[in-house]
């Protein structure tokens, strides 16, 4: 391709980032994530397990309230619907573990169609409420589905198993895991740089400038709820499988209100914020849970209050995020970034 004196190839164009840093920290991340297991602990492994999972629905609802400027608190919705879903097909109709878990992904993408309609209408605050309206609608559903969900009790999820040969959680299902996140984090960028992607930051910017450049706002907003829920039905197969047992208090909306929280520690709209953010707060939620504990067991009969003393500095770091970094963790790192380059000069 030729414009002048510049020249661009097609490996260029195809490359997702033309910076040598980038790609060697990213290839040393996927290799230190690929070693975990064969160095870390059981523990060690089933935190960054759960890690995973969440970054899979984190990078969708980035998608859509990140990049697309809809805020969405439903998302435990897509996540029970995928997980559901993965585990009737699985324990009830025999489906391999990865059908099963893509199923999942299929079913909430259709709820995000369903969701995505009072979209066309509705922002902010009401679209939120609307969403939300949509997870404890789900959750009552699970509740009375008899013995297709389980209702109260629960259902069981058979064990993951890929290509007849089983896979534990420490080991084998925790690299499915891994290759679900590096393959979805792709596609995600993939997303961000095409004309797809423009459209939703378009959108997010000014709907109505962008539909005065031609950006058809029902096509797109709706193609971003499916995307994100989508992702998201995914992380719940994903987690079915993990957890091997399911119940409707599992999918509180704590964990939409999480996930949220993640895309502000992290930053808005930003695939590498979403993971930060992710790694962030699952991180400092095991470290109180760790911390409190030992306080609970060391002074008998405070774990209860441990406990709320937890959920209060879980909320006071988000405060303090979006009082003093609106911008997230990405935002810092582009200011150290800023000062570096242009050290000693401030600007």
């Amino acid at each position: 391709m030729r414009s002048g004196n510049f020249k661009q190839n097609y490996r260029q164009l195809l490359a997702l980032t033309d910076s040598v840093p980038v790609i060697v920290w990213s290839c040393l991340l996927v290799a230190l994530l690929a070693a975990a297991p064969l160095l870390l602990s059981k523990y060690y492994i089933a935190v960054i397990l759960l890690l995973l999972i969440t970054a899979v629905g984190v990078l969708g609802l980035n998608l859509l309230t990140g990049t697309t400027g809809l805020i969405s608190l439903g998302h435990s919705g897509f996540l029970a619907v995928g997980a559901y879903t993965a585990g009737i097909v699985a324990g009830k109709l025999g489906w391999p573990m990865l059908a099963a878990i893509f199923a999942g992904g299929v079913s909430a993408a259709v709820a995000g169609i369903i969701v995505g309609i009072p979209s066309l209408r509705l922002k902010g605050l009401y679209l939120a409420i609307t969403t939300m309206a949509f997870a404890v609608i789900i959750n009552h559903l699970i509740l009375n589905g008899g013995d297709l969900t389980g209702g109260s009790e629960g259902l069981m999820v058979p064990q993951p198993s890929l290509f007849g040969q089983a896979l534990s959680a420490e080991r084998g299902f925790y690299y499915v895991a891994l290759a679900f996140v590096v393959v979805f984090t792709f596609i995600t960028l993939n997303i961000l740089r095409s004309r797809i992607g423009r459209a939703f930051l378009a959108i997010r910017e000014h709907d109505i400038a962008a539909k005065a450049m031609g950006v058809n706002l029902v096509r797109y907003k709706l193609l971003a709820f499916m995307v994100s829920a989508f992702y998201t039905g995914i992380a719940g197969g994903l987690l079915a499988y993990y957890t091997r047992y399911l119940n409707v208090d599992s999918f509180s909306l704590l964990i939409s209100i999480e996930a949220l929280s993640m895309l502000i520690v992290g930053g808005l709209g930003s695939v590498a914020g979403a993971l930060l953010g992710t790694a962030f707060i699952v991180l400092l939620n095991e470290s109180l849970g760790f911390v409190f504990g030992m306080i609970g067991a060391s002074f008998g009969g405070s774990g209860s209050a441990a406990y709320e003393i937890k959920g209060v500095i879980y909320g006071l770091a988000i405060v303090l995020f979006l009082r003093f970094e609106p911008d997230g963790l990405m935002g810092r790192w582009r200011d150290i970034k800023h000062y570096w380059t242009h050290w000693p000069f401030r600007f």
